[in-house]
């Protein structure tokens, strides 16, 4: 069934108790492919929408995606939640966490980071050492919740394990999901679920592809970017993203909006990360904020793509 009523998972609110939007921002491109000017425009433009959560990485633009976001928050700060990632370089050791940690809250001019992710899991650190150490910053008032970025189901659940050691819960994951990338649904979705972990996921948009514009000929990530290029190279990803645009006109809608809304319409309830380059270019995504997607339209837009099999393989055995 589709997203209806507040169906996300309440793990995350900002320092005054509001609760996390349906949807989240992501900041990648602040200081980068989007100016100050533009990235306060977006900025602006989610909260007017009522976006209440921002989600920004420690090596994002060479920080400047941290100082940016940072320098907008002035007295809506505890009306917030702010989270950042640390550990993409240099591994999950506690010097390498303390030394983003301290770096990400500097850039931001905040006492306590609301959320901070481990960037992706690392094969080499031992997790009770990156769990300690968290623990630590979370007593010293640095950080309130742990999330963790670009792992594998089971990989979520033993630093689940490890992390509950040191008092610590997980409470949100990000893994990538949008309508052509749908191995979540195989075992991170329900995996969360299960453990009453919020899932937010990014790259609604398939990179860019989901929005239309490559069939019509436009630049963009895909066009620019070779691990994008790659990432979305097979046909079968483009002609979906070509029956969504069809579907888009023919209910008089943005692709976009389709795409955004069909991510957060999966039962399981994840709140995607939006982001864009511009205002102009943003407010398709945001509209899906208060798109409630029928049943008929998510079963259409589902269509699209191969739905994955599940994680037994046992195709035959599937509802």
């Amino acid at each position: 069934m589709p997203w209806h009523g507040l169906r996300m998972k309440q793990t995350l609110t900002s320092p005054n108790g509001t609760p996390a939007s349906r949807l989240a921002f992501g900041t990648m491109q602040f200081g980068g492919r989007a100016d100050a000017d533009a990235s306060r425009a977006m900025f602006d433009a989610c909260l007017d929408a009522g976006i209440t959560h921002f989600d920004t990485a420690h090596v994002y633009t060479g920080g400047a995606s941290e100082t940016l976001l940072g320098s907008f928050l002035g007295d809506r700060r505890d009306d917030l939640i702010i989270a950042t990632k640390a550990a993409y370089d240099g591994g999950s050791g506690r010097a390498n966490l303390l030394q983003s940690c301290e770096m990400s809250r500097s850039r931001m001019k905040l006492d306590t980071l609301d959320v901070l992710y481990l960037h992706r899991f690392d094969p080499d650190t031992d997790m009770h050492e990156t769990f300690q150490t968290m623990a630590e910053l979370k007593t010293a008032g640095h950080i309130r919740k742990i999330g963790l970025s670009n792992f594998a189901a089971w990989q979520v659940v033993k630093a689940a394990g490890i992390a509950a050691k040191f008092d610590l819960d997980i409470a949100v994951i990000q893994p990538m999901y949008n309508l052509v990338k749908r191995q979540a649904e195989v075992e991170i979705l329900p995996m969360a679920d299960d453990l009453g972990i919020l899932v937010a996921p990014y790259s609604p948009l398939g990179g860019g592809l989901l929005t239309g514009k490559y069939a019509k000929g436009e630049a963009g990530r895909l066009t620019q970017d070779d691990r994008y290029a790659a990432r979305y190279a097979p046909d079968v990803m483009h002609q979906a993203a070509v029956g969504l645009s069809d579907l888009a006109a023919d209910m008089g809608m943005h692709p976009a909006t389709l795409a955004v809304a069909w991510v957060a319409a999966h039962p399981t309830g994840p709140s995607p990360i939006i982001s864009a380059r511009s205002a102009e270019q943003l407010a398709p995504s945001l509209a899906a904020i208060t798109y409630d997607m029928p049943a008929d339209v998510y079963a259409k837009v589902t269509a699209l793509s191969p739905t994955p099999p599940p994680a037994t393989d046992r195709i035959e055995e599937q509802s």
